[in-house]
């Protein structure tokens, strides 16, 4: 938790990341980096719908991940595991940003239920809305805004209504960004972004000014000069100023001028003066109510040598806001404590400094829990990661070692925390020796865990492993295995370099690499079991390795080739006995392991095998199905005179990647027969089914049945299977030589027509039901007449449907782009038809396209 808030100032590659370090800012016109187009838009929203922190998620440049660009309210580095998220991952920012919508979450218990994985990372109470970040009509990213979970309730309309003018203004100020053309040393924009996460701080309501004034006093003169400030500060009227230290004394205090005089002797003494107090009049309500405003004096003495005037060079300060309240603390009978929004301390007065046996000299800039061996367990800081980011009180209990008890409560808001501490009797059960437990959360507290000394360990070691748990969960292959071990490890324990091997034959074989160096890996491609290296080791010994330094590396592997990491860990990947590989992570620093991070990367390391292994698995089986369904589809279409024909098959990116979509063009007596049919499911099976639908079709079509019966026939044969599934498909015989066609409809999306004049529309065909369902259903025909420079085209629900939209949006937007591309070439027109559908990160469901060209 120690990331210093990135703030870039050169220009800017389209990654969002400075190249050199020039300042380079954009002209008043228009904003010219990322943070010029976030910051007040997001501020403005967390004030608009009453949060106390705020996120900003852009795409990054491969389209398949959410990077957290800019943070508010909370300390980016309590969101570290969410730096980066995937697009497809079950995650409230990555939904909202695939459905293109608004969602809110007002509490803990609707984003359990919605969202398991996000609450095993981040079990705290705490409500949230995700805005969808627009520029040129397209989604770039997700605004988040962080609420208290006891503020008024909100519904969703209240929230989206809330959000909608720092949507616009974000969205207007991104599209100038992404427009700004290249000039003046710098590049054009894209609105992505793959660096750090900026933080940027909200503004602090109310705050009390810091009032300083400059004096030069003449020790020998006594003369004394002074700015408008430093007279403000001593209520004197520049015109009634007489410019000696004794118009100064006319306004301080009788019980403190021998404070102000001390200050002489002490830049006479020791060169300096050092926080003298005293106080002046304050008249500002009048002279009938006078009353003191506290002032401190710092200065140092300027003497440039024999016969020189020797010249006090100060400020006075106003003390009424810290000077009184640090007062005030002191003189309290319980420790009081604060930490910055990053958890370091930043005061203690002298009762906490008593009770935890720590002077604040060597609590001062550091986290509490790191210092005071006794406070050194993941409880103790995720009490104050609860206080953050619940923005509620939260209080624990805590056993001296000496034995006796402490009461901590921590009073958070969006810029830190102030923490009161104070003796108190021990929870009830501690009398009997109960002493194991975690600290008590908000409200009443629990049992606490024993005195001593704990092994330090990361906060929320224990969520990354239930984090990489349920994400493991929906990793399908081995790709997918792959980079959800990158982005949940990476983040969660600091690390900058990953790789994962797997073995084959007695030889490892690099499956995935993270931040190394172009080509290092290289020379360990294909190394043998025997091969005198750390992953190796790990591997064949089955134990984990952990190297805190590079010397220490190199004293146990001499002539090893070293990078720029300065730690490293090697983890077997052992799934049910069996070696998979190994897990290669590198940190840039050199890295302190605990027992803990020990075990809970051996822990993930475990997990990661077994999903693994799993997914080698699925990958072989899909391997085969896909073999199967595309032996199923029509190699080639017959050519037919007077006709021009092309097809299109795209697999799903979900379950096995394949599904029960097949096109087919069929010669009968009668002419030529245009078939798209669709079999409900995504496996082998539906597979399996499909091909009999396709080759009784295929039967019944070339007996020179009508269309009528040949869907009939097909739909009783279906039944007849009791496979359990349905299927939808669009018969249409057509005559090449005359265009006259009839069309049979079973419950499949109807076609689209391309006339030669390019206007196109949906073919309005009468529909029977899908079939499978009745046996004697009844299928009606449509007669249809093609114009010579038609264009037929058949396909199934998986080109128009898209999570959020209805499917007749869809259909009109292919329907929009059939007619808008030329028909020149079926090939070309086929690729613009599927090309929307290609692109897409996620398809849910396959995609067929069947194009027929009437000439």
């Amino acid at each position: 938790m120690d990331e210093a808030a990135a703030v870039p100032d050169g220009p800017r590659s389209a990654d969002g990341r400075s190249r050199d370090g020039a300042g380079s800012r954009a002209p008043a016109s228009g904003p010219g980096r990322i943070e010029d187009a976030l910051t007040d838009p997001l501020v403005e929203a967390v004030r608009d719908l009453d949060g106390y922190g705020g996120l900003v998620y852009l795409r990054s440049l491969d389209r398949r991940s959410l990077v957290l660009a800019m943070v508010t309210g909370v300390p980016r580095s309590l969101l570290k595991s969410w730096w980066r998220v995937p697009v497809g991952g079950a995650l409230p920012m990555a939904e909202a940003y695939r459905r293109d919508a608004t969602l809110w979450l007002p509490d803990e218990r609707v984003t359990m239920v919605r969202f398991p994985h996000f609450t095993a990372g981040l079990p705290y109470s705490f409500g949230s809305a995700y805005q969808p970040v627009r520029t040129g009509g397209e989604t770039v990213g997700v605004l988040v805004v962080l609420r208290s979970a006891s503020r008024a309730p909100m519904d969703a309309e209240t929230v989206d209504r809330a959000l909608r003018p720092a949507g616009r203004a974000m969205e207007e100020r991104l599209g100038r960004l992404a427009a700004r053309p290249p000039g003046a040393g710098t590049a054009a924009h894209r609105v992505e972004y793959d660096g750090e996460p900026i933080s940027v701080r909200l503004p602090i309501s109310g705050a009390h000014p810091v009032r300083v004034g400059l004096i030069d006093w003449d020790l020998d003169s006594d003369r004394c000069a002074a700015d408008d400030e430093a007279l403000a500060l001593l209520g004197i009227d520049r015109a009634d100023y007489g410019g000696t230290i004794a118009d100064v004394e006319s306004r301080v205090s009788q019980d403190d001028l021998h404070e102000l005089r001390e200050s002489r002797h002490d830049a006479l003494a020791g060169g300096r003066v050092r926080s003298r107090h005293f106080r002046v009049r304050d008249e500002s309500r009048g002279a009938e109510e006078t009353g003191y405003r506290p002032v401190e004096l710092w200065g140092h003495l300027v003497h440039p040598g024999a016969g020189s005037p020797r010249i006090l060079v100060g400020a006075l300060v106003d003390a009424a806001g810290g000077l009184t309240a640090a007062e005030a603390a002191e003189r309290l009978p319980d420790g009081i404590f604060s930490l910055d929004q990053d958890g370091r301390l930043t005061y203690a007065n002298r009762r906490c400094e008593e009770l935890l046996d720590s002077g604040r000299e060597e609590l001062f800039g550091r986290y509490p829990w790191e210092v005071i061996t006794w406070l050194r367990d993941p409880a103790y800081e995720d009490r104050y990661r609860a206080a953050m980011l619940s923005q509620e009180p939260v209080s624990f209990l805590v056993r001296h070692p000496e034995g006796n008890w402490l009461s901590f409560v921590l009073y958070p808001d969006v810029h830190g925390l102030t923490g009161r501490v104070s003796p108190t009797g021990p929870p009830t059960g501690a009398e009997q020796g109960q002493e194991d437990g975690a600290a008590a959360g908000p409200g009443p507290a629990a049992a606490v865990p024993p005195p001593g000394p704990v092994s330090a360990a990361r906060a929320g070691a224990l969520y990354h492993v239930v984090q990489m748990a349920s994400v493991l969960t929906e990793a399908v292959t081995v790709r997918d295995v792959c980079r959800a071990v990158s982005e949940q490890l990476l983040p969660a324990f600091g690390a900058r370099e990953l790789a994962l091997y797997s073995v084959s034959e007695g030889r490892m074989y690099l499956l995935w690499e993270s931040g190394y160096p172009e080509g290092f890996l290289t020379p360990f491609e294909g190394v043998t079991l025997d091969t005198q290296l750390p992953g190796v080791h790990a591997l064949t010994t089955r134990l984990p390795l952990f190297f805190e330094s590079p010397e220490d590396l190199s004293l146990a592997y001499p002539g090893i080739t070293l990078d720029r990491m300065n730690a490293w860990a090697f983890l077997p990947l052992i799934a049910s006995g069996r070696s998979v590989g190994s897990c290669i992570l590198g940190w840039e620093a050199a890295h302190r392991f605990t027992p803990d991070e020990r075990s809970a990367l051996t822990a993930l390391s475990g997990l990661a095998a077994q999903a693994m292994e799993r997914a080698r698995l699925y990958d072989s089986e899909s391997a085969v199905a896909r073999g199967l369904q595309e032996g199923l589809l029509p190699h080639r279409l017959p050519a037919v005179e007077g006709l021009r024909t092309t097809g299109r098959y795209l697999p799903g990116t979900q379950g096995m990647a394949i599904g029960g979509d097949w096109y087919d063009v069929i010669t009968t007596g009668r002419g030529v027969a245009l078939v798209i049919g669709d079999v409900e499911g995504h496996s082998v099976g539906a597979a399996a089914v499909m091909g009999q639908l396709r080759s009784a079709v295929h039967a019944f079509a070339a007996s020179e049945r009508p269309p009528q019966e040949v869907i009939t026939h097909t739909n009783r044969l279906l039944t007849e299977l009791e496979s359990d599934v349905f299927a939808t498909c669009c018969y249409i015989e057509l005559d090449p030589g005359t265009g006259r066609a009839l069309a049979v409809r079973a419950g499949h999306p109807p076609p689209l027509l391309r006339h030669p004049d390019g206007r196109a529309e949906t073919l309005d065909l009468v529909g029977g039901v899908m079939l499978g369902v009745q046996p004697d259903s009844v299928y009606p025909v449509t007669p249809l007449t093609l114009a010579p420079g038609s264009v037929l085209a058949l396909y199934t629900d998986g080109l128009v449907e898209r999570p959020g939209s209805d499917i007749e949006t869809g259909i009109d937007a292919v329907r929009r782009r059939l007619s808008e591309t030329p028909a020149d070439s079926v090939e070309h027109l086929a690729d613009r038809l599927v090309g929307t559908a290609r692109q897409a990160r996620e398809r849910p469901d396959d995609v067929a396209l069947l194009l027929t060209a009437y000439r």
